[in-house]
């Protein structure tokens, strides 16, 4: 579906990722409507409508169905059934399909269909109970990370195992609920590739992008990443990979581990995001094409575009809880772009916004 300018894009959620969509939506002369639980929902600035209300709520959804002409996403923990429901309810399409929401909302389920698709992971066990935790142990080893196979980021919903005398304490932690314990991964470096897939197929992936968290938390994003160009055509044909094997529409975020075997090196896949992603952002200002622009073309069946970078070096950096007070620092430095997400008031731990530093030259 070729969507006209004046369309409308429903988003679910109404946080800063759906704030950047709405804002890239504009110049292509696409409207955009939010739905969100939260009254404060810092993309209501920025929006041409929104409705508060809960994902569960039908009445609420059906209302806003028939005022948008497809549906997005801005983060992967709405429920899938909100989806589903409106694609059933209303035929509004929803993109990406809600199949691939439910897919990737569980670890489990993803870590086995990524599997299934000869892609390598870290080594992973599922785990329904402390018993099964001990299995787990033995047949992974130590050190681990034991995480609850749903609503997990950041750092949440995770504990981490360094010695068998752990395990009872970490299951109590994590509430015993349904979880996967996952083996730590000798690695050089963490990468992610964005890759937008439109509805005609056509795939494009941004540069291999280095990540350095804080805190289990994004704290800079480089590129170029420190890896060979044979890496890079590695980690950009395994994102294809899966957003093919998803039929996937719209753009997702691919987390991966750069390891070293025989002299060489490799990629194991960490986590799929099915949504714009936070180390995408340096793409707003450092390249051709924005990953928001190229989600909103996608979903409105607009041509993907080709992303080149711009500058020889582009970094983006988070602005976490307190750090947003201080952007005067930022704004007198040349070749920096500040984003602001209207927050109100920081808290820890919060992304508040962030900033990208372009250097000049090829």
């Amino acid at each position: 579906m070729l969507l006209k300018v004046g369309a409308t894009i429903g988003i679910l959620g109404g946080g800063q990722l759906a704030r950047m969509l709405a804002l890239a939506a504009a110049p292509l002369g696409l409207r955009c409507h939010v739905y969100s639980p939260e009254k404060n929902s810092c993309a209501f600035d920025v929006v041409h409508d929104y409705t508060i209300g809960d994902f569960e709520d039908e009445d609420a959804l059906a209302r806003f169905a028939d005022a948008v002409d497809v549906v997005t996403y801005e983060f992967e923990n709405v429920p899938a059934k909100t989806a589903a429901f409106l694609s059933r309810r209303k035929r509004k399409p929803v993109l990406p399909d809600p199949k691939v929401l439910a897919l990737t909302q569980d670890r489990l389920v993803e870590k086995d269909y990524v599997a299934s698709l000869g892609i390598a992971t870290a080594p992973y066990a599922a785990v329904n109970s402390a018993a099964e935790l001990h299995e787990a142990i033995d047949k992974i080893g130590l050190p681990a990370v034991l995480k609850t196979r749903t609503l997990g980021y950041d750092g949440k919903g995770q504990a981490k195992i360094m010695k068998a005398s752990e395990a009872d304490a970490a299951w109590r932690a994590l509430r015993g609920v349904p979880c996967i314990l996952e083996g730590f991964v000798k690695f050089e470096r963490e990468v992610s590739v964005i890759a937008a897939r439109g509805a005609d197929g056509q795939v494009e992936c941004f540069e291999v992008t280095e990540n350095v968290h804080r805190d289990h938390i994004l704290h800079i994003s480089t590129v170029p990443a420190k890896v060979s160009p044979a890496l890079g055509a590695e980690a950009k044909r395994v994102a294809t990979k899966i957003a093919k094997a998803f039929g996937y529409v719209g753009v997702m975020g691919v987390e991966m581990f750069v390891v070293r075997r025989k002299g060489a090196q490799h990629v194991l896949v960490n986590e799929i995001a099915p949504r714009v992603h936070n180390s995408g952002h340096w793409t707003i200002d450092g390249a051709t094409v924005s990953q928001f622009e190229q989600h909103m073309r996608a979903v409105a069946g607009l041509p993907l575009a080709k992303p080149l970078r711009l500058g020889k070096k582009v970094e983006m950096i988070n602005l976490i809880g307190d750090e947003i007070l201080d952007t005067a620092r930022w704004l007198k430095q040349p070749g920096t772009s500040l984003h602001v997400y209207g927050k109100g008031k920081p808290s820890p731990r919060r992304k508040m916004g962030h900033v990208t530093r372009v250097w000049p030259g090829k």
